[in-house]
């Protein structure tokens, strides 16, 4: 042991056991007691994320329902929501871990989803934002939620923006 002192973290460094096996664990139970709230009280409760930047305004946040990619079965996660317009975006951050979440790669898979805010409920059709319009949504969304910011500096891939559409 020496006694020196350890350097002085940087606003964004990646905070100490981010990839520990445990994270996505409590991620998925804190994700499915969310839905389970959220669903239960129509958004009433769950249906605003008031945690880290989001403290104490909050951000909204929506149901999305994906198709599970092996499984075929319907996979649902509370997201922080974007509405713009008809449109809802997403961000496919999982709070700066190395990969994406599962959810996006189900969506890629099949971009059919169903999309809930509060008791609304659509039918979607879900696509990754090109580079222009990442460029144009990210500034939004990170001044709603300015926890992104850090989300991205602590990952090396660039997390994605989802853009879901009215479905036809």
């Amino acid at each position: 042991m020496t006694d020196t002192p350890s350097a002085p973290r940087a606003p964004f460094d990646r905070p100490e056991g981010l990839d520990s096996p445990i994270v996505p664990k409590i991620i998925k139970w804190a994700s499915r007691a969310n839905v389970a709230v959220y669903r239960a009280t129509g958004g009433l409760i769950g249906g605003t994320w008031r945690i880290g930047s989001a403290f104490p305004r909050g951000v909204p946040v929506c149901l999305l329902t994906t198709t599970g990619r092996k499984s075929g079965l319907p996979r649902t996660q509370p997201l922080l929501c974007l509405a713009d317009g008809d449109r809802v975006i997403l961000v496919a951050s999982q709070g700066g871990l190395p990969k994406n979440p599962l959810w996006y790669r189900n969506l890629q898979a099949d971009p059919q989803v169903g999309v809930q805010i509060r008791r609304n409920v659509r039918r979607m059709r879900a696509r990754t934002a090109d580079p222009g319009e990442r460029a144009q949504l990210w500034p939004r969304l990170v001044a709603m939620y300015a926890d992104f910011e850090k989300y991205q500096a602590w990952t090396e891939r660039q997390i994605p923006v989802v853009i879901c559409d009215p479905a036809p």
